[in-house]
């Protein structure tokens, strides 16, 4: 693949107001690999997440320290090739948190891309170029990666659209591991027939294979109590969408947090880890056991991923991020296992809850707008809390899982998620195509 780059100096901001700050590098001659067989992405343009392997280039995971460490890939990322031969363009590679590492989108290093739905709020992370550079308008879609939230958190703040697939289905070779039990290649649209396209490429399934009618919604209740919007701004869209479109549908509330205590009898483990540091107005205890589950599962493997690296190197890494970085670099196995049993746990409670391939599980993707940059103190550690019980449920069961845009809330974008069973992705894609429309109207 022969791309010349365009490196932008260190001591700039990354990108201005032309490309709001999302990218570490940007293709002078974008390039693609054509096909002589038929290029389904053909025309598109698409940016890459700087954590993906193209050949020549160093990966930079988000920091200098890293890039200056590392050798240039000798090849790239299964992902990205396949995007490639299937004819879409790639413009450039995206700034992202440092190792992954947060769900904000702020970088010391590379600056904070422009949320382009709220400049004075954070973007999400750590993909946050990625949804930047759609958000914006300046690509047809990207990729990232999402393992504890990183795509679904980005595409709910910048109010585009967010797929995270069912773990393993989409090759991770070629990407800088975080937590292999969790990491995931998703992608970002503004467009659900773009979104369900390159799903179509990254998925390598049969064009319109599966339905993209449910045969029941189930609205998770207590999890919309998170919000700190109201309520009905979410749930009555989609259920007037559904209605609208399904006639007869049948459309249940359930309790996941009891559902979850009920049924996932190893959380018990890790029930009081976070004890007292949140509001329990603002929490429900099972879903924050999950959270501190995949949290301590997440940090253990990537301390064995790069803890060497870290305490070899000693990274400069920003406030926050570096307290985290060394946090998990310093953690222990206790408790591993039980948290690779409340994954098998999880997935066979929510396997029954959604009774086959054609059931939806509604949730609200983060609890509410995006913070406002350089946020402080204990409400955005409540926020933090609250968002990773919502995104701990696909991160721990491996389902799949979609953020879709509703429109704004006092100037600010507010998103659902919808999940799937593992392996339901098709449908899912399917199912986003045929309600998107009616969701806008509303």
């Amino acid at each position: 693949m022969e791309v010349k780059l365009e490196r932008r100096a260190k001591e700039a901001k990354m990108g201005g107001e032309s490309d709001f700050g999302a990218f570490v590098e940007k293709f002078k001659d974008p390039s693609s690999i054509i096909s002589t067989e038929e290029v389904p992405l053909k025309g598109l343009t698409f940016a890459v997440k700087d954590i993906f392997d193209m050949e020549g280039y160093v990966t930079g995971f988000g920091n200098p320290d890293w890039s200056r460490t590392h050798s240039a890939a000798t090849s790239t990322a299964p992902a990205v090739l396949d995007l490639l031969k299937a004819g879409a363009v790639c413009v450039g590679r995206t700034v992202l948190d440092e190792m992954a590492f947060s769900i904000n989108g702020e970088n010391k290093h590379y600056g904070t891309p422009v949320n382009p739905s709220a400049a004075d709020r954070v973007p999400g992370g750590s993909s946050s170029g990625s949804a930047v550079a759609v958000g914006a308008n300046l690509v047809d879609f990207s990729i990232g990666t999402d393992t504890g939230g990183s795509v679904r958190v980005p595409a709910a703040f910048c109010g585009i659209l967010g797929f995270r697939p069912s773990h393993g289905v989409v090759s991770t070779d070629g990407v800088i591991p975080m937590a292999q039990s969790f990491d995931t290649v998703g992608w970002f649209a503004r467009d659900p027939d773009i979104l369900h396209r390159v799903g179509q490429i990254l998925l390598k399934s049969p064009p319109d294979s599966v339905p993209d009618i449910p045969n029941q919604v189930i609205i998770a209740e207590d999890t919309f109590q998170l919000l700190n919007i109201p309520v009905d701004r979410v749930t009555s869209i989609l259920v007037k969408s559904l209605h609208k479109l399904f006639k007869g549908l049948i459309v249940r509330e359930v309790n996941l947090g009891e559902y979850v205590k009920e049924n996932v009898p190893s959380l018990k483990h890790f029930v009081s880890e976070d004890g007292g540091k949140v509001n329990q107005e603002f929490s429900i205890p099972s879903l924050t056991a999950l959270s501190s589950a995949l949290r301590k599962l997440q940090r253990y493997e990537f301390k064995n991923n790069h803890g060497q690296w870290v305490n070899t190197v000693k990274p400069d890494l920003g406030p926050g991020l570096s307290e985290r970085i060394w946090g998990a670099v310093s953690s222990t196995d206790e408790n591993v296992d039980d948290c690779r049993l409340v994954i098998s746990e999880l997935r066979a409670a929510l396997t029954n809850l959604l009774v086959n391939d054609f059931c939806v599980l509604a949730i609200p993707t983060v609890p509410g707008p995006p913070p406002k940059i350089a946020t402080e103190g204990g409400s955005l550690e409540t926020y933090r809390s609250r968002a990773f019980s919502l995104l701990s449920i696909a991160g721990i069961s491996g389902f799949c899982q979609v953020s879709i845009p509703l429109g704004m809330h006092d100037n600010l974008p507010v998103a659902v998620s919808l999940l799937a069973k593992h392996g339901a992705d098709g449908f899912l894609l399917n199912l986003v195509r045929k309600i998107y429309a009616t969701l806008q109207e509303s």
